[in-house]
């Protein structure tokens, strides 16, 4: 449920009626209420399937907890840094509304690319040494890779603060990438129907 792979419903069908002139025209920001949109629609379901799962796998699966504290925090910051990439990211998915009638082609390549680099298909250790730089300096890798290898003790300690700051730098560009888009699209956006 973490993962950016899809456009939000009710901002498409606003788009689609013309309703979205109403989002305009109230007194506050409209990137903050669609981020914090796709912040709720990212944790709350995530939150209500992850505690059970995390209970049954526990006590019936041999699931094992972090190594040490450490690891145990990493993995709560890296996966807490996640769920603000994939808002971010899910963000940037509804601005292209702006542009598009549909949407459908935008979630279509998002979904191949969060599938393809985020670690959630093929670890990204298995991809070949030469696409290795360039998978590493993408955002999708910090919404699966990055807490799966910190939970399971795969990167070690002494690199958790290059990899948070790697997640870290990545949302505040999408965040800057995702409120200048919404500018430009405002400033050209044709209200048709509704």
């Amino acid at each position: 449920m973490i993962l950016p792979w899809n456009i939000d419903a009710e901002i498409k069908q606003m788009m689609r009626t013309g309703s979205v002139a109403y989002e305009l025209l109230r007194p506050l920001d409209l990137y903050l209420l669609w981020f914090s949109r796709a912040l709720a629609w990212r944790t709350a379901p995530t939150l209500l399937r992850s505690i059970p799962l995390f209970a049954i796998a526990a006590l019936f699966f041999g699931l094992q907890l972090p190594a040490n504290w450490t690891a145990a925090a990493g993995w709560m910051v890296a996966t807490l840094l996640a769920i603000l990439l994939s808002s971010a990211i899910s963000t940037l998915q509804n601005l292209s509304l702006l542009w598009t009638i549909a949407g459908e082609g935008v979630a279509y390549l998002s979904f191949a690319a969060v599938v393809i680099f985020s670690g959630m298909m093929i670890p990204l250790p298995l991809f070949p040494d030469w696409a290795q730089a360039a998978i590493k300096l993408l955002p999708f890798r910090g919404l699966c890779d990055v807490p799966f290898r910190i939970y399971a003790g795969h990167i070690p300690p002494s690199e958790y603060l290059h990899e948070l700051a790697l997640q870290s730098v990545w949302i505040v560009g999408l965040i800057i990438l995702g409120r200048w888009v919404l500018s430009r699209g405002v400033r050209r956006l044709v209200v048709q129907g509704g």
